[in-house]
């Protein structure tokens, strides 16, 4: 089994991403619990998760972003008492950190721009086609998640970007974090 896991990572569970990943995901998990502000016209809230979420995704790659970013929020969602929403959680933070993450380490500033959008639109897609489905809220109601989840988003992009360009500038070895390496003996 760990062999495949391994394999579905691309051989890059080593220690360090290992550790890189458990400390993204508290420190996302934290990020969403800090500060909440509830939507007085949804049953969810405003939260400061996807600034970490784009973060893990820019600086640690896909794989990293996919784990950090689903199981930090939801586990939040689970400590906070919104637990019926975890799984979904999951789902649309894990893929909008995949997606970023994916897009964003390939072309400089234009990459993470569009790992962002394209991590928006899917984490706003999931949401939306999983509270008017799974949650009962019909899609006329779901669209009421919309403009907060998408202004968490355009939050979360105006500081986590600059973060990730912040932490690249003071520890430019961040970008070699959790990728695989090779050795060779001389």
């Amino acid at each position: 089994m760990f062999k495949k896991v391994a394999q579905f990572f691309g051989n890059r569970a080593g220690a360090e991403s290992v550790a890189i990943t458990a400390v993204m995901i508290a420190v996302t998990s934290v990020a969403t619990l800090l500060v909440r502000v509830p939507v007085p016209a949804t049953s969810g809230y405003f939260n400061f998760c996807d600034v970490l979420v784009y973060f893990a995704a820019f600086a640690f790659g896909p794989w990293i972003g996919l784990i950090a970013g689903g199981v930090g929020p939801a586990l939040a969602d689970l400590l906070g008492g919104y637990g019926a929403f975890a799984p979904l959680t999951f789902l649309a933070h894990g893929l909008q950190g995949f997606v970023a993450g994916w897009l964003g380490r390939k072309w400089g500033l234009t990459g993470l721009l569009l790992g962002w959008a394209a991590g928006t639109l899917a984490m706003l897609g999931i949401y939306y086609v999983g509270e008017a489905t799974l949650y009962g809220y019909g899609w006329k109601g779901a669209l009421a998640e919309i403009l907060p989840n998408l202004g968490q988003n355009v939050g979360g992009a105006l500081i986590g970007i600059p973060l990730f360009y912040a932490v690249r500038k003071a520890y430019p070895p961040i970008l070699r974090l959790g990728k695989p390496r090779s050795w060779q003996e001389n």
